[in-house]
């Protein structure tokens, strides 16, 4: 049984075991994917918050402890797109936030976390722990927290002693979000009601990659992933995961690792073997994670998509990708477009604000002259000057936080969209809502590495470029400064075996 905990500023009854009255979960979450090559700093006005009953709307996890008879506590959900390091003050804004609101909630059995893994805050060796810690000092060790996760977070041992569940999404690219947050307070409940104690097996593997070379439905992560639904079901354990991991965060952490979520200690040991079993695989198998397109530089692959027979030839912008955090205002791929004198492609898109307001005080139908791009990626962007026609200029976002404003350009027919925040178009429907037809052209920019699931169904053809910027993929080129040493494939002829650490709990 777990103890009661008492605590003096008003009675806070963490953890019984003597259920009188319903389940009460406190849920909240900072979930963020820093890319500290950016050095534009993520504050509170690039997040997405949501406080109290709004968290609940349309979340499966929800709906399913409300189902159960869950009383559910919805403090803070702070998200924002992936970007720069968090600025120390909005993280602790939104921290204290949640610790004062667990100091006051009365009676829990729980806590559930909506968290990424990746987060990176100035100031902070590892802000994750920082995290924990703060809760832990309010709950005590005893109370149960369970954690869900993107497959890209960078996850330490000291976060992972703080938690009891931790369980990460299982695709890449991500279709099991909602699923991952179902199972991981599925879990939290049946710990409470069976009065379990789970502890989390954790082993970081020393492999560096980024998520375009960790695509789980091709080999060898395929066979992997595959794994983890039948470990979880093993006598004494519940949950297994595996963490990709997220390169541009330079931080010791940084890189793939495997959990398994025990029972409870008894079964902790059996926990660490099947961790050691997955991560000796990757291991074995890291010479294998590999791009699982055509990669090429920008100007062959605007040559091999002209020449493409394919009626459409998508083309990642992968250095200036957003969804990895680069700044996605970079217009090179734009300018080497004109330079081949293309007249059927879609660039979408590049974010300028200014560029789009010039293009809203200008009007539809007028030609303009605009200057755009480079103004936060001033390392490897470069202003480009264009000369087009306003096409349109609209907003799709019921907030304004995700693409914000935009508007599309003609220059010399290629379709330029332009976005007011950082965001990359990641599926078909957002085209649509841009009145854009993506497979009606030749040539379709992204600021993406790898294409995501909506966008993967349709296109004919795909080529990675390996274009500069915050986000580049050949990572062995990156002037990391904390990344911790040796790894793969930055040093390519270590070695290293699991046994030496299946026991450091």
């Amino acid at each position: 049984m777990r103890p009661i905990i008492l605590f003096l500023t008003g009675v806070l009854l963490f953890g019984c075991t003597l259920k009188q009255g319903p389940i009460r979960i406190l849920t909240a979450g900072i979930a963020h994917e820093s890319n500290s090559f950016n050095p534009v700093l993520t504050t509170e006005k690039n997040f997405i918050v949501n406080r109290g009953n709004s968290i609940l709307e349309n979340q499966d996890w929800a709906t399913y402890l409300k189902g159960e008879a869950v009383e559910i506590i919805p403090v803070i959900h702070a998200h924002a797109n992936p970007s720069g390091t968090v600025s120390k003050i909005t993280y602790e804004s939104f921290k204290n936030e949640i610790l004062d609101a667990i100091k006051k909630a009365g009676k829990m059995d729980g806590i559930y976390l909506d968290m990424h893994g990746a987060l990176n805050v100035e100031g902070y060796e590892d802000a994750q722990v920082d995290f924990i810690k703060s809760i832990r000092k309010i709950t005590g060790d005893e109370f149960l927290i369970a954690g869900s996760f993107d497959l890209h977070g960078n996850i330490s041992q000291e976060f992972v002693n703080g938690l009891n569940i931790l369980t990460a999404y299982r695709t890449a690219p991500h279709v099991d979000m909602a699923e991952t947050k179902l199972r991981t307070v599925t879990l939290l409940l049946k710990a409470i009601r069976e009065d379990l104690h789970p502890v989390v097996a954790h082993i970081n593997v020393p492999v560096l990659i980024p998520g375009e070379k960790g695509i789980t439905s091709v080999e060898p992560l395929k066979s992997l992933y595959a794994l983890l639904p039948s470990i979880a079901l093993e006598e004494g354990l519940m949950d297994a995961s595996i963490f990709v991991g997220m390169p541009w965060t330079d931080v010791n952490r940084a890189g793939m690792s495997v959990q398994v979520v025990a029972k409870d200690k008894s079964s902790l040991d059996k926990a660490m073997k099947e961790a050691g079993r997955i991560a000796t695989e990757i291991w074995n198998h890291r010479t294998e994670l590999k791009f699982d397109v055509r990669v090429s530089d920008i100007d062959d692959a605007i040559k091999e998509a002209q020449a493409s027979r394919e009626s459409t030839v998508f083309i990642t912008d992968s250095g200036d990708n957003t969804t990895a955090g680069a700044a996605g205002d970079n217009p090179l791929v734009l300018s080497r477009l004109l330079e081949h004198k293309v007249k059927d492609a879609i660039v979408a898109g590049i974010v300028d604000p200014d560029a789009v307001n010039a293009c809203e005080l200008a009007g539809v139908g007028s030609t303009i002259d605009l200057t755009i791009g480079g103004k936060m990626d001033t390392i490897f962007g470069t202003p480009l000057k264009i000369h087009g026609k306003v096409s349109s200029v609209f907003n799709t976002d019921s907030s304004s936080l995700y693409f914000g404003k935009q508007a599309i350009v003609d220059v010399s027919g290629i379709q330029l969209i332009l976005i007011s925040n950082m965001a990359s178009y990641t599926s078909p429907d957002e085209f649509k809502k841009a009145g854009i037809e993506p497979l009606a052209h030749k040539i379709v920019i992204v600021k993406l590495g790898y294409l995501f699931q909506g966008l993967r169904d349709i296109a004919p053809k795909t080529i990675m470029a390996l274009t500069p910027g915050f986000a580049y993929q050949v990572i062995e080129n990156l002037p990391y400064k904390n990344v911790r040493r040796p790894i793969f494939p930055l040093d390519p002829e270590m070695t290293w075996a699991t046994d030496s650490n299946l026991f450091q709990q």
